[in-house]
């Protein structure tokens, strides 16, 4: 089709939701050979971004911040209208007894003709991963719900609840972006950042590296917090990836992306901050960059911090704070509750890993125990083996 085409190198993205497990692709070159030399792990977002990245799509923005649709109907509509049947307050229900009295109420709406009830009864499936039933109810008010829409778009382009039809998902978000109508206008900036991905991979639409970027500035213009910030990570980690590669803009998007709370940028800020990259050396501002990203839950920060510390021979610290993230189990979990990328996620806890590994077997900072560094220099291998080839030749030679 249309989007056959990817460019070597190209940061793989997608509107699917990310799946468990990290990859073993090769994620760029080293760049310097210092002891405190960027590598694969450290290039202001590059590191990942020229490998196996994969950026999850933008959900559909909701009327109130972190809102679900239970909590959505529980507002709008009363709760003696929720529960007349039963007389209990809304609380006292399990999340399937509230999901069964909302989808019963909303059945009532509809056929009494409420606009508002078809698409937040089509939202309630979604969220419970009904998409069939989905698609179906959104199926029927796409002409006159943008809304709608902009979720059939998504469904159709990841296949969920019917077949992947990414050139119709494309379309949905061409129609939202080109509409002159009000009721598009919230969700503008989440289909330019969505169709910016497609174009940037290629995938329902022909590659182009330019629209793609044009459209995540547009995207990054703050029109809606939660798409403008992933634009704005998003152009942090294109410019430190594009050919040829502008650390500066990259630096500029990842600042503007921390400023508004993105938990990503503020972890590859913090590394930017610590070799220098597309900003002076400056290792105060790293340090409280990757400080908080770390207390955040960034575990990517966690890593690096681990490396900080064994490198300044904080060596308890470091093996006592490596081995708290070695135990990390689950990328994609980790990935859903800090809204972080796996592959950084992996990254981090393979540093700590290996770092935690080179403790035990020289005993810094913890009793020295040859048998379990082995174990432990084989999981952070599994999890990404350039971090862990970078840090093995950086120990051979003496610099670790």
């Amino acid at each position: 089709g249309a989007g056959s085409s990817r460019p070597p190198g190209a940061i793989i993205v997608t509107w699917q939701r990310e799946a468990a497990g990290v990859s073993g692709r090769r994620e760029g070159s080293r760049a310097g050979g210092g002891q405190d030399g960027p590598s694969r792990r450290t290039q202001g977002g590059g590191a990942a971004a020229e490998g196996a990245m994969k950026l999850s799509s933008e959900a559909l923005p909701r009327r109130r911040s972190s809102e679900t649709v239970l909590q959505t109907i529980s507002r709008t509509f009363s709760a003696p209208e929720l529960n007349k049947q039963h007389g209990a307050e809304t609380g006292n229900y399990s999340h399937t007894g509230l999901f069964a009295r909302a989808e019963e109420l909303l059945a009532k709406r509809i056929i009494d003709g409420d606009p508002l009830a078809y698409f937040l009864q089509g939202q309630l499936y979604f969220e419970e991963g009904w998409y069939e039933e989905a698609l179906t109810q959104f199926e029927k008010i796409k002409e006159t719900d943008f809304q709608a829409l902009y979720q059939l778009g998504v469904m159709y382009y990841d296949g969920l609840g019917t077949k992947e039809d990414p050139e119709k998902g494309v379309e949905y978000m061409k129609i939202i972006i080109n509409s002159n109508s009000p009721k598009a206008r919230h969700l503008k900036y989440a289909a330019a950042y969505n169709l910016g991905r497609s174009y940037f991979e290629g995938c329902g639409v022909k590659h182009s590296d330019k629209e793609a970027e044009r459209l995540w500035l547009i995207a990054a213009d703050h029109g809606n917090p939660k798409a403008s910030v992933k634009a704005q990570s998003t152009l942090g980690m294109f410019y430190s990836t594009s050919n040829p590669k502008d650390l500066k803009k990259a630096f500029f998007w990842h600042s503007e992306a921390c400023g508004n709370g993105s938990l990503e940028s503020q972890g590859i800020l913090g590394v930017m901050y610590l070799y220098g990259q597309g900003i002076h050396q400056n290792t105060k501002a790293a340090l409280e960059c990757l400080k908080e990203a770390a207390e955040r839950g960034n575990v990517y920060a966690q890593g690096h911090l681990v490396e900080y510390y064994y490198k300044r021979k904080f060596y308890t610290k470091a093996a006592a704070f490596a081995r708290r993230i070695a135990e990390n189990d689950n990328i994609d979990m980790l990935a859903k509750i800090t809204d972080c990328l796996p592959v950084y996620i992996a990254k981090g806890v393979a540093m700590a890993t290996f770092y935690f590994a080179r403790c035990l077997q020289l005993g810094l900072g913890i009793q020295q125990d040859q048998a379990a560094a082995k174990n432990y220099y084989s999981r952070a291998c599994l999890l990404d083996p350039d971090v862990t080839s970078d840090l093995e030749l950086a120990a051979n030679h003496g610099r670790i």
